[in-house]
């Protein structure tokens, strides 16, 4: 039997407002969902376009992209990519652009996909199943520092050190390990402190997740790409769901809506600026008190400048 799995769209209607601030009640032109995830977004965006728009849609998780065959509006498009492929798109052709960094609640509530340390599972956690190594492969084969520098620098774990060399232990002594039950196990039998209300195995497996999906690097690839894309008075939203996705945005976002000048021509004329930051929004209590997994969210919002 098909288990269903909910999914709660965080800051749905903020990020839309600002897209489509200022484009009248029947905004036309292209917009982009790059992170198709259940369609929240797109299906209310496509609620607010109008008849004249479209809408472009990525997601390289295969059921996302199922999800999303379900939407017969002919405004719609959906591409079975990652968003580091919107530099694909033409140049200056989007109006507006979202970006959408958290993970479903499908894929963290389905066991088989491996993210969670709630389910007992196959440690997989590859958004797109089709190609790559699952996480479990990787650790049946990587370096103990390897996978220390995994855990530290993905997850901040001040345990990282101990918590590979466990792993590694683990795998010499008893075979690899193989289900998200064993590392969940095995990081609590090796964390003795962690944070008040939190599972000791929540930084290592956010680690392992977006070193296995290379998240980071695909964030800064589809920053860049923005840039390119967005014409000059498009709007760029991003919602991010922990700090180190944050600060690549809001970095982002800084480095560019300031003129450049190059010091080795004091003289020259200096690099016009290219995004002028809008605003930074937090879910509201009462979406908080309504779904917890929104906490932690913070959306950004930049415009494409004329230069």
């Amino acid at each position: 039997m098909e288990t269903s799995f909910t999914h709660t769209t965080v800051l749905l209607d903020e990020p839309i407002d600002a897209l489509f601030e200022g484009r009248g009640d029947a905004p036309a032109g292209t917009y982009v969902d790059a992170t198709f995830g259940r369609g929240g977004h797109s299906r209310a965006i496509l609620a607010r376009l109008g008849p004249q728009g479209h809408l472009i849609a990525f997601d390289k998780d295969a059921e996302a992209v199922a999800e999303a065959t379900r939407i017969t509006d002919a405004r719609f498009s959906i591409r079975h990519q990652g968003f580091r492929d919107l530099g694909e798109l033409a140049p200056a052709s989007v109006a507006g652009l979202l970006m959408d960094l958290g993970i479903s609640s499908p894929q963290i509530d389905n066991p088989a996909r491996g993210f969670s340390f709630r389910f007992d599972g196959p440690l997989d956690m590859r958004m797109d199943t089709t190609r790559g190594e699952s996480v479990a492969e990787w650790l049946a084969t990587a370096e103990t520092q390897q996978i220390a520098e995994v855990i530290r620098d993905y997850g901040e774990e001040r345990f990282a050190v101990q918590i590979a060399k466990a792993i590694v232990a683990r795998r010499q002594e008893r075979g690899p390990v193989s289900t998200t039950t064993e590392l969940a196990d095995l990081v609590a039998g090796t964390v003795k402190t962690r944070e008040q209300g939190q599972n000791p195995a929540t930084r290592t497996f956010q680690a392992l997740r977006i070193f296995i999906n290379a998240e980071l690097e695909e964030l800064q690839q589809a920053l860049d790409a923005s840039l390119s894309v967005l014409e000059p008075g498009g709007r760029l939203a991003v919602i991010s769901f922990h700090s180190l996705e944050d600060r690549i945005v809001k970095q982002f976002i800084a480095r560019h809506s300031k003129e450049v000048y190059d010091r080795r021509a004091p003289f020259a004329t200096p690099q016009p600026m290219k995004l002028r930051p809008l605003a930074r929004i937090r879910p509201s209590e009462a979406e908080v008190a309504g779904n917890p997994r929104s906490r932690s969210a913070i959306l950004r919002i930049a415009e494409r400048t004329e230069a």
